[in-house]
């Protein structure tokens, strides 16, 4: 998907992309969290995901051939609706690419997949409450924030 002003292309991820989503998730989790991601558990989540399209699926944004930018959708089952929600995760724009509407070209490419399949109910992610930049981003989408707060507990890892 691109436009004449933007050349932005997004495509699905392949094998061949495992290491520069590797990498990206790596910066990202830095950047965000102030994470240090151990290399080799990120190479099997990411193989996994390349690997089995039933955990979900990356999408690579280009600008003229160079990776610029990514998401993974993963599936949540509504029992409510008995359809998906698809949970927009690991989202990273290189800092060469940022403002150029990279994001804006990932999200219109999910919105567009997920309405011709007619079995995705919506769309949601997750922000660090901290990350002002990218939920602005999201709010000039039209994503609003919902009406839910997280909780969780990590076992490992």
């Amino acid at each position: 998907m691109s436009n004449p002003v933007n050349p932005v292309q997004v495509r699905t991820a392949r094998w061949s992309d495992l290491n520069t989503v590797v990498e990206f998730n790596a910066f990202m989790a830095l950047e965000t969290e102030s994470k240090q991601l151990d290399p080799d558990t990120v190479r099997a989540g990411v193989a996994a995901v390349l690997q089995r399209p039933d955990l979900g699926f990356y999408l690579i944004a280009e600008i003229d051939g160079n990776v610029a930018g990514q998401l993974l959708i993963t599936n949540e089952w509504s029992d409510w609706r008995n359809n998906f929600f698809w949970w927009i995760q690991s989202v990273y724009v290189a800092p060469d690419y940022r403002r150029q509407g990279v994001y804006r070209a990932l999200d219109a490419y999910v919105r567009s997949v997920a309405l011709k399949r007619g079995d995705v109910c919506g769309v949601r992610l997750y922000v660090e409450r901290n990350n002002h930049t990218a939920q602005m981003a999201y709010r000039n989408l039209g994503m609003s924030q919902s009406s839910y707060d997280m909780y969780e507990i990590e076992f490992g890892g």
